[in-house]
């Protein structure tokens, strides 16, 4: 499999919103209930660009496979060296290393931005993408309890964090 990973372009935001949605209706790694429609995906990607804020996709044979982003942490001024990231790979190439690609790149893009600190908000369900972030040097920092609620059920949310100057 030959992946690149690249700069996300407004052709991207359909595939990008396909991944999306699948998550939001069918996972807890999106808090959210109700699918994203193109133009709020539009919308969301243009407020990226306007901040300066990467979205990158892996693309495999022309195909999105997986996208990955990064957003300062809080919206206050103090924040400002800290950031929040996501990263998403299409549910049928999962396993396959592009998670890694991904954030590989979003650690090293914030590191020559000269970010100090990235944060990743996990659903503690998720030992696997616990077990991801730990492969990266992420520490385990604290745990939400019932913070969330979907599927009928209350679900706790684990904050990890990484340096990324140290």
């Amino acid at each position: 499999m030959n992946i690149k990973i690249r700069q996300a372009n407004h052709k991207d935001i359909p595939s990008i919103l396909k991944i999306v949605n699948h998550e939001i209706l069918n996972s807890t790694v999106i808090y959210d209930y109700i699918e994203r429609t193109l133009e709020q995906q539009i919308e969301w990607f243009e407020q990226k660009r306007k901040n300066n804020m990467p979205v990158i996709v892996a693309v495999n044979e022309n195909n999105i496979i997986g996208f990955g982003t990064y957003s300062i942490f809080r919206p206050w001024e103090a924040y400002k060296l800290s950031l929040e990231h996501s990263v998403y790979v299409d549910k049928d190439c999962r396993s396959q290393g592009i998670g890694k690609l991904l954030m590989t790149e979003l650690i090293n893009l914030a590191k020559k931005e000269g970010y100090h600190t990235m944060i990743a908000g996990v659903d503690a369900s998720n030992k696997e993408s616990v077990e991801f972030h730990k492969k990266f040097g992420f520490k385990e920092i604290g745990i939400f309890k019932e913070v969330g609620y979907k599927f009928d059920r209350w679900l706790d949310l684990i904050f990890m964090q990484l340096f990324l100057n140290k």
